[in-house]
């Protein structure tokens, strides 16, 4: 029987121990945290928040891997009435409509076709126009957490504006939020057998067995004492805010004169909040050098478009800041084969959002997790069907 040792519980690492296990192997996954989950942690209490992504994308190879071992458990519709509702910043007023042009750059034939060494403000701009670029490349920072999404790479920007901006969505959410999923995954992996430690913190890396190190890129350079696994990523200003409910707010509003996000969670999960209660995220992507507030001050006038009377009606608040713990960017002459290998030799592995694999938040490291356990065991590939 082969051994596994994965370092790091969150989704990736859980990916890897379930994975490991249906083929065979004996799994130990240690995690430093108390609970399992990582950024896909549901927060416990009235206000049950995340910190990382919050959609799950059906396009994406995790949502059938999921699916097929009835760990995907039941989603959060969202009502039809409330998809009618998001907003966008447009030329500083609220609109209910996008520009023209973020529908154009959105579509899959034009999408596809971006090239991976131009950046994209410059080559959505020779279609759309500079004011048409700008628009489209801050909506796609829903799913970049980038100041800065125009100076990426082309292929990367549009790929994640193409699925952001799809019809029907592609973004689906857990009920009851993140939490719910890794429970389901964590207690899959008790059923193979797993032997889950929880605040063990490895602080040097284990010998006799292979290794899965499912961490942020930062803590495995640490453990490794690799200097070389080092990727771009963004620097993120994360607001979560509960207001009293009042009839008529936005599903959510998205900034298209910068890059900015808030949406309304409990439009589709009534459960992540108290009753009479609504829970709000957002995420406002700053600069390097940005000030927190530069951030936060975006936040304001978005809630102020799509939440009239906000400040009188909030019950809870909460500030943070996240930086390079939203996934790689890829900058212009750069995808994801150019980002930290997963195989580090010597029977080390990396798995985790920021690694070569490709996919969309989540799915890179759902794909860094299966591609990991395959070259640990030996095989070109798992097969990922049950049973």
């Amino acid at each position: 029987m082969h051994r596994i040792t994965v370092v790091g519980g969150g989704f990736a690492g859980l990916t890897a121990a379930v994975a490991a296990a249906e083929a065979g192997a004996e799994v130990t996954l240690y995690e430093a945290h108390g609970t399992l989950g990582g950024r896909a942690r549901t927060a416990e209490g009235p206000y049950r928040t995340h910190e990382g992504p919050h959609a799950l994308y059906n396009g994406g190879p995790h949502w059938t891997w999921l699916r097929e071992r009835g760990l995907l458990g039941p989603l959060a519709p969202l009502p039809p009435l409330e998809g009618t509702r998001l907003r966008f910043r447009y030329r500083g007023a609220p609109r209910r409509t996008p520009p023209l042009a973020l529908l154009r750059l959105a579509r899959a034939g034009t999408a596809r076709r971006a090239p991976v060494d131009e950046d994209f403000r410059t080559w959505a701009g020779r279609i759309v126009g500079a004011e048409g670029a700008r628009a489209a490349a801050h909506y796609s920072a829903v799913a970049l957490f980038h100041a800065d999404p125009g100076a990426l790479s082309a292929a990367f920007v549009a790929e994640r504006l193409r699925r952001a901006a799809k019809v029907p969505p592609e973004a689906h959410y857990p009920l009851g939020g993140w939490g719910a999923l890794i429970d389901r995954m964590a207690a899959r992996a008790r059923e193979l057998g797993v032997r889950t430690e929880t605040r063990a913190r490895v602080d040097t890396l284990p010998t006799g067995a292979p290794v899965v190190v499912a961490t942020s890129l930062d803590a495995a350079r640490r453990l490794l004492g690799d200097a070389s696994l080092t990727w771009p990523g963004g620097r993120t200003v994360l607001l979560d805010v509960a207001l009293r409910t009042r009839r008529g707010d936005a599903f959510a509003v998205s900034d298209l004169d910068a890059p900015g996000w808030i949406e309304r969670f409990t439009a589709q999960d009534r459960s992540l909040a108290p009753r009479g209660e609504q829970l709000l995220q957002g995420q406002f992507p700053v600069g390097p050098d940005e000030p927190r507030s530069a951030g936060l001050a975006r936040a304001g006038e978005l809630l102020d478009l799509g939440f009239p009377g906000w400040r009188e009606r909030v019950t809870w608040r909460r500030e943070a800041e996240a930086r390079g713990r939203t996934g790689a960017v890829d900058p212009p002459g750069t995808t994801w084969r150019d980002r930290p290998a997963v195989d580090r030799g010597d029977g080390v592995y990396l798995a985790g959002d920021q690694v070569a694999a490709p996919g969309v938040l989540s799915e890179v490291s759902f794909t860094s997790a299966l591609t990991a356990v395959s070259l640990a065991l030996g095989r070109r590939e798992l097969d990922l069907k049950r049973g």
